[in-house]
């Protein structure tokens, strides 16, 4: 009688299949310092910077437009390339409601309230605007959370906290691991040499977003590409001239720091300013196409005269590099620019390549990089 029992209880489970996973409600503690409560595991998710799918593809290999029911159309718009990577490989990203606004802006709350979501992931530089629109209460008397995470602000602090939030909130902590593991390891194959071999610093500028800004001279603090720069083995001219992450120095200053090498942030910004000086750095770019757009940055009235423009030590580098957790492939590159034969056989266009094969569903495409002194 036992064993029969036993028999059919084995068959109503075979016939109902699985049970569904419970849902259980955490508590993180976002990248703002907020606990928040959430239940996991997360099946609809609102992303305040389209950007985001960056990490979300890593953890979400197998489809990474599931989870996603509204996000901002920074993506799309900022780039384009791998947008449409991605939207060939997953048709369902055409489907996912998009709203405007840039990397500050509030989200669409009606959009997201419409959508039903179980979690909102915010850009930890919305903080401001989202409190003065008292957001967190709106969305909350709804029981919708709010997380906020940070690439942009200060991601050489905050990218690791980041993914281990994503991680854990989608159910894919392990996978997020793997990938902060793979991160360090790159970055440490720089600043360990640095730190062993210790070189002199060449002096640097970036110029930031070159071509999305008319005017000069646009560049980072000691945050951002200010601290991959000197994670590379660079000394970042304007650290000390602009407080905080963002800022512009005028080109006096410039010219009297003589840099040794420029760095331009550029990507293909055809939505943004149809016909710029932008540079078209980005998956599957023309390198003839980056080199030719890149010459124009030599006559600039702050680089005239300077030794970089003396040895054309000119470089691009895909701006997004600034707003996801890739940063170290950009680390890699700069320091092979600034310290050629100490880092001659590193291979940033590998790396990336083995990010790709490892974490993330689409095919790497070469183009992220060019440089005049070739």
């Amino acid at each position: 009688m036992r064993k029969l029992s036993q028999m059919l209880v084995f068959m109503v489970l075979v016939l109902i299949g699985p049970m569904p996973a419970q849902a259980e409600t955490i508590t993180v503690t976002d990248i703002a310092g907020r606990e928040v409560a959430v239940n996991v595991p997360i099946k609809r998710a609102i992303l305040g910077e389209g950007r985001q799918l960056y990490i979300i593809a890593a953890l979400d290999r197998e489809n990474p437009a599931a989870r996603i029911v509204g996000w901002r159309k920074d993506l799309i718009e900022a780039d384009p390339a791998t947008y449409q990577a991605y939207l060939s490989k997953f048709p369902a990203f055409a489907d996912i409601p998009a709203f405007e606004g840039l990397e500050q802006s509030l989200i669409d709350i009606e959009t997201t309230i419409a959508q039903k979501p179980d979690i909102v992931f915010l850009n930890l530089e919305t903080k401001r605007a989202v409190e003065e629109a008292a957001y967190i209460e709106k969305l909350g008397a709804l029981d919708i959370p709010v997380v906020y995470v940070d690439f942009r602000n200060s991601p050489e602090v905050n990218t690791e906290p980041s993914i281990r939030l994503f991680g854990k909130l989608f159910g894919k902590e392990d996978r997020a691991e793997e990938f902060i593991a793979f991160r360090a390891e790159e970055i440490a194959k720089i600043t360990d040499r640095l730190a062993s071999v210790k070189p002199e610093r060449p002096k640097v500028f970036i110029d930031r977003a070159a071509g999305f800004y008319e005017d000069c001279c646009h560049s980072f603090g000691d945050g951002n590409f200010g601290a991959m720069v000197e994670m590379a083995g660079g000394d970042n001219i304007a650290k000390d001239l602009i407080p905080g992450t963002f800022g512009q120095i005028n080109a006096e200053q410039v010219i009297v720091s003589d840099p040794d090498h420029i760095i331009v942030t550029s990507a293909m910004w055809d939505v943004y300013v149809p016909g710029g000086k932008w540079v078209p750095v980005g998956p599957g770019a023309d390198p003839d196409e980056i080199v030719e757009k890149l010459k124009f940055y030599p006559t600039r009235p702050a680089y005239l005269g300077i030794k970089a423009q003396k040895t054309n030590a000119f470089h691009a580098v895909w701006h997004q590099f600034y707003n996801s957790p890739y940063q170290f492939v950009a680390i890699q590159q700069m320091a092979k620019w600034f310290h050629p034969e100490l880092f001659a056989d590193i291979d940033p266009d590998e790396t990336f390549k083995q990010l790709h094969d490892r974490f993330l569903p689409i095919d790497y495409q070469s183009g992220y990089f060019g440089t005049l002194s070739n």
